[in-house]
């Protein structure tokens, strides 16, 4: 599994080249129509985390790999990609058609924070699957942004914001974020968002090598807080002690290293932070009823 996509890379291997307006410290945008991506059947990409923020329009039957899970668009969908959530896309129909836009996190400035709505949280669901309606409207927002992108307006980067933003608060409420049984406190919702982007920030472990946070001292310790209050506002919001959060977060890498490299799984237990591979085959038994071994060949 290749660590992280650059945007270097995005261009590299879907247009064979890098515009000359790519501007990672200022920020970035791009929307493309796929028949120009390499023409109009779209490569596999290959399973990894991605240096940037991606929405797509995706017309026709695909396979999503995130995380651990996998989700078939039968006909139609938006993909929300962001660059904490490993990914990838698989075609299964001949047909395939649609948009993509990629931006990084600064080309919005002191516009807003993308980050702030479900479909780019870890938490939340970055496949919406579209009724024929929502689709003409969705396909309608990729088309203005082609238009306006290859104007010459002045202000055109402000309207590329505005369309992101409309995208991102129309898919919101097609697929509502799901609402926990008690009445979140900012204070508590603010400690669980840090919290979350913490544990995510750790993986792919080809990054940090072996796992630095394991416990929820660690993380309490990282951000600043007792961990009593760290276990409080966690289970206010997801209803989870924190270690059961963490144990779910390393059983899906677990799942990803098994399925996505060739890494022993000797290798895959002290990344993970195992001091030894049985206490690895243990967890891992416990939590799925299956050896690490029996995953990988099943």
């Amino acid at each position: 599994m290749k660590n992280i996509e650059t945007l270097d890379d995005f261009y590299k291997q879907r247009l064979q080249k890098i515009p000359e307006t790519l501007q990672k410290e200022l920020g970035h945008f791009n929307v493309f129509a796929f028949e120009d991506l390499m023409g109009c059947s779209i490569k596999p990409i290959p399973y990894s985390r991605r240096g940037y923020f991606k929405i797509s329009l995706i017309e026709g039957k695909n396979k999503v790999h995130y995380l651990d899970k996998t989700i078939e668009i039968k006909k139609q969908a938006l993909l929300f990609a962001n660059p904490l959530v490993p990914y990838n896309w698989e075609q299964i129909g001949e047909k395939q058609l649609g948009f993509s836009c990629v931006f990084t996190e600064n080309f919005f400035h002191h516009f807003g924070n993308p980050i702030q709505y479900a479909p780019f949280q870890a938490t939340g669901d970055p496949i919406i699957e579209l009724t024929n309606q929502q689709y003409v409207w969705a396909k309608q927002v990729f088309s203005d942004m082609l238009i306006e992108w290859t104007s010459d307006y002045k202000h055109k980067y402000d309207k590329m914001r505005m369309l992101v933003f409309d995208l991102l608060y129309q898919a919101e409420k097609i697929q509502p974020p799901k609402k926990t049984s008690q009445q979140l406190t900012n204070g508590a919702q603010k400690i669980a968002t840090q919290f979350l982007e913490l544990l995510e920030r750790q993986f792919p472990i080809e990054d940090v090598g072996v796992l630095p946070l394991r416990s929820a001292s660690d993380f309490a310790e990282k951000l600043s807080v007792h961990v009593n209050h760290l276990n409080k506002a966690l289970k206010i919001v997801f209803q989870k002690p924190t270690s059961v959060i963490i144990q779910e977060r390393i059983l899906v890498e677990a799942k990803i290293l098994l399925q996505h490299t060739d890494k022993d799984i000797s290798e895959i237990a002290f990344a993970l932070g195992f001091k030894e591979v049985t206490h690895f085959h243990n967890f891992f038994k416990k939590q799925t009823s299956m050896t690490p071994s029996q995953f990988r060949i099943d």
